[in-house]
């Protein structure tokens, strides 16, 4: 659901980066070993499915196995454990916490691209995508491109693009599975699944039911989802239609000063806040080969319903606060791909439209808001594949998008309607180079960019809207290996202009602004490496340094980014039925979120957790114990004043489940 907020690696953090270190270590000593019993993992080209060798540069891949193994819960928990995705709690219960790509803070969400199936989950509004509506179950694989996307998916794409992809086909005959579980803070979980491979036909669905009284007090969270599809294949392509739906009810907690967090993190002072999410989305989409040349196309339809109340106790009060958002948005990206042979050389030329309408109607005690939006883009990107030896490729790409706005509220800052039309380019230059037997090189270039939203336009500093912020990506790379054992270091930098920001510190209230010159640039570091036969370990290091660059706040940090995450996991798969699982997750301190002079006497502490499962497969039957924070440690991730506007996160849980797959 929405929710609207005004708003050097520790002693500590030693063993996790030993554990790192080995990982690294094993992963260049092993880097030439027999990696061929390794599967083949179809991934994403240029919005295309596309083999390894053409798999997004720099990107990284979590499987479905990797999903199974580690335990996750939910699409968001494999993202973060797996993917080393840096997140913060979420500020209703639910389990979709705010991710963030290379450091961009309290507007992480805006600052990647979520995509589905080819649909974008990223909205026009200050909120995360939703990845709680999809079944985990379902996921084939989620892919991670960190860096300036902007070329291939638009408006947001500065931090990096997620990409999920769901099972497309299904096995002859009748499969599925039933998962029940249960743990600590009364919370259930019942999911089942169904998928028939009939002829040409596939057929899948899945419903879910999740319920969960949480760490905090008023925090109860409540989902219930389905999610089904049909394809029909035939000679030269395959079309079908996907249904998701989903209904979400929170308690809200609310936020506590240092001292109540000390005191109780557990406790609420906001007994009666609740929200409520309902959100329907309609997917048709069309795939089709003639000769060289492959066209598809997604026509996708969303409704949302966001509810909340908020008590407030002012003199003679309370008085409560209610709004309603109703939102809507269809998508059409059609598209084509052309795959040809020039003097031995492979050549893949992609062209595309996105085109996206949006609007929202709010009625609130605050605001009587509609807005809309029109965004037409078209892209096109050529990549040439040579030296086949030695894995050589090249690609270059462009987009033009056209943004066409309306605003209007009678109880807002301006009366008047408020009509406007801006655009934006983007561009992207890429590299890759095998310069020796398990050695490949890469190098990344371009801009890429981020238009307000309409929450952003509608509480601004400016009298016009805002100006679209920009970024020049830079980004050079190394990966030492093959497929099961590698390293991956890529040193990155993001210059960006009109930076959208909520600023605290503009007329004494604060409001959304375009910043003055701001940076992130800093290092990743991703290993994985085959201990032993039954033994897997991987790792995940980013450093990051978020600063302005100009300006009377030039050199001071940006607020709520931490220079260091490192995440690091170990996997026992001996193959007789029995599988283990440990992770273990440390971030280091961050600026408090209105901190933007640095004057803070005091920052958010950094933290570590640990996590880890044991399963046991008898028959069709797997038998699974998961833990999440082992350590019980009292932590927060979101803090939006200085020593206060805390948000605690979650303490130790522990549950059982059992599965039964046919």
């Amino acid at each position: 659901m929405t929710i609207r907020v005004v708003p050097c690696v520790a002693p500590a953090a030693k063993p996790l980066a030993l554990a790192l270190a080995v990982s690294l270590t094993f992963a260049a000593s092993a880097a030439f070993a027999d990696e061929a019993d390794v599967p083949t993992v179809v991934v994403s080209g240029a919005r295309f499915p596309a083999d390894p060798a053409l798999a997004p540069i720099g990107s990284t891949v979590i499987t479905a196995d990797e999903i199974r193994r580690a335990g996750s819960a939910d699409v968001n928990e494999a993202i973060r454990k797996i993917g080393g995705v840096f997140g913060r709690q979420s500020l209703d219960g639910s389990p979709d916490f705010a991710l963030d790509l290379r450091g961009f803070g309290s507007n992480s969400s805006q600052n990647l691209v979520v995509m589905v199936d080819g649909v974008r989950l990223s909205e026009n509004e200050l909120s995360g995508a939703v990845l709680s509506t999809i079944p985990v179950d379902s996921v084939e694989r989620i892919e991670i491109t960190r860096g300036g996307s902007s070329v291939l998916y638009g408006d947001g794409a500065t931090g990096g693009v997620i990409a999920i992809f769901t099972k497309s086909g299904a096995a002859r005959g009748v499969h599925g599975s039933v998962l029940a579980s249960y743990g600590q803070f009364e919370a259930r979980d019942l999911r089942a699944n169904l998928s028939a491979g009939i002829g040409q036909w596939a057929l899948d669905g899945s419903i879910g039911n999740q319920d969960t009284d949480n760490y905090r007090a008023n925090n109860r969270f409540k989902q219930t989802n389905f999610n089904g599809g049909a394809a029909y294949s035939y000679d030269g392509g395959r079309a079908g239609i996907r249904v998701d739906s989903a209904r979400q009810d929170s308690r809200l907690p609310g936020s506590l000063t240092e001292a109540q967090f000390q005191a109780d993190p557990r406790q609420s002072k906001t007994p009666h806040d609740f929200g409520s999410l309902d959100s329907d989305r309609v997917t048709a989409f069309v795939e089709h080969h003639l000769g060289a040349t492959e066209i598809a196309a997604e026509l996708s339809h969303r409704e949302k319903t966001v509810k909340a109340a908020y008590e407030y106790n002012y003199g003679s009060g309370p008085f409560y606060s209610r709004s309603k958002y109703d939102s809507r948005q269809t998508q059409f990206s059609p598209r084509m791909r052309n795959l040809s042979d020039i003097d031995g050389m492979r050549n893949e030329l992609v062209a595309g439209a996105d085109l996206i309408r949006w609007n929202r109607k709010t009625t609130a005690d605050f605001s009587l808001a509609d807005a809309s939006q029109d965004s037409k883009a078209i892209y096109v990107r050529d990549e040439l594949r040579w030296d086949a030896a030695h894995n050589g490729r090249v690609a270059a790409g462009a987009r033009h998008e056209v943004f066409d706005k309306d605003y209007v509220d009678p109880l807002g800052m301006s009366t008047a309607p408020e009509h406007s039309v801006q655009s934006q380019n983007a561009w992207d230059l890429q590299a890759s180079y095998d310069v020796a037997p398990g050695l490949g090189l890469h190098a990344k270039a371009g801009q890429s960019y981020r238009l307000p939203n309409a929450d952003e336009n509608s509480y601004r500093s400016s009298i016009g809207v805002l100006n679209a912020q920009t970024s020049h990506d830079l980004e050079l790379g190394a990966t030492l290996g093959g497929a099961v054992n590698n390293v991956a270091v890529r040193v990155f930098r993001h210059r960006l202009r009109n930076e959208i920001f909520f600023d605290p510190t503009i007329n004494g209230w604060g409001a959304n602004t375009n910043l003055d010159p701001t940076r992130r640039q800093g290092v990743e570091i991703d290993g994985q490496a085959a201990l032993a036969q039954d033994w897997r370990i991987s790792g995940h290091l980013q450093h990051v340094d978020a600063s302005f660059t100009a300006g009377p706040n030039a050199g001071r940090e940006m607020v709520l980014v931490p220079r260091n995450t490192l995440s690091a996991r170990l996997a026992w798969v001996p193959g007789n039925g029995q599988s283990a699982d440990v992770g273990a997750q440390w971030v280091s301190s961050q600026r408090y979120g209105n901190d933007f002079s640095n004057s803070c006497g005091a920052r958010i502490p950094s933290y570590a957790t640990l996590d880890a499962r044991y399963a046991r497969q008898l028959g069709p039957w797997e038998l699974a114990v998961a833990g999440n924070n082992l350590t019980d440690r009292q932590y927060y991730s979101n803090a939006f004043g200085c020593k206060s506007g805390i948000y605690p996160s979650d303490g130790r849980q522990l549950k059982l489940s059992a599965r039964y797959a046919f």
